[in-house]
């Protein structure tokens, strides 16, 4: 199912212009459910290596849709839908954080990753269902693709790991993210060593 899923998130993604914001994001979802598949699949070194780039993948993808979508959301699908999404990726945040630490090998990590993907699975598709067709509807190639660069922006500046205190706040995101993003990355290239 999930590689359906993503194989159709990645034809709408490359129908649409370079840069394009949603299309940058439908992308993103299918690499999440491709990174599933691989912890699904493999064992060992190779699951915590596919583990690892799922992490940082959805702690820099949803603090980029916070700080960048959510605002172009808040006035096209409604502030309830925002909030709706700022929940769950608050969840989210706190199970990916106990995922982080737990041995990949546990029996634990096994029924809770499988569970984890499955919320992050119905988010996906409530984002691509109520936010994005909104999105589209109340901007222009021009805009969409400027959000696309600056969702890129603020993804190389992004945490590479969960911080459920600062979801949902692109204040906080603002305020923390840059030194959170210094301490995980520098922590990510130490563990690499």
């Amino acid at each position: 199912m999930a590689s359906k899923l993503a194989e159709r998130e990645r034809a709408e993604a490359a129908k649409l212009p370079e840069d394009d914001i949603v299309g940058l994001l439908l992308a993103q979802h299918a690499r999440i459910r491709d990174l599933f598949a691989e912890i699904s699949e493999e064992r060992g070194e190779h699951r915590k290596k596919a583990f690892d780039e799922l992490r940082a993948l959805i702690a820099v993808h949803e603090t980029a849709e916070e700080m960048v979508l959510r605002p172009v959301s808040r006035r096209s699908a409604g502030p309830d839908v925002v909030k709706a999404r700022n929940h769950e990726e608050e969840q989210a945040a706190h199970v990916l954080a106990g995922l982080e630490k737990m041995d990949v090998t546990s029996p634990e990590f096994e029924r809770q990753i499988v569970e984890f993907e499955r919320a992050v699975s119905d988010h996906a598709e409530r984002e691509e269902r109520e936010e994005f067709p909104a999105v589209q509807a109340v901007t222009s190639e021009h805009e969409r693709r400027k959000l696309g660069r600056q969702l890129r922006a603020v993804e190389s500046l992004a945490p590479t790991h969960p911080h459920p205190g600062t979801v949902g706040s692109p204040l906080a995101q603002w305020a923390v993210g840059p030194f959170a993003s210094l301490v995980d990355r520098t922590r990510d290239a130490l563990r690499r060593r």
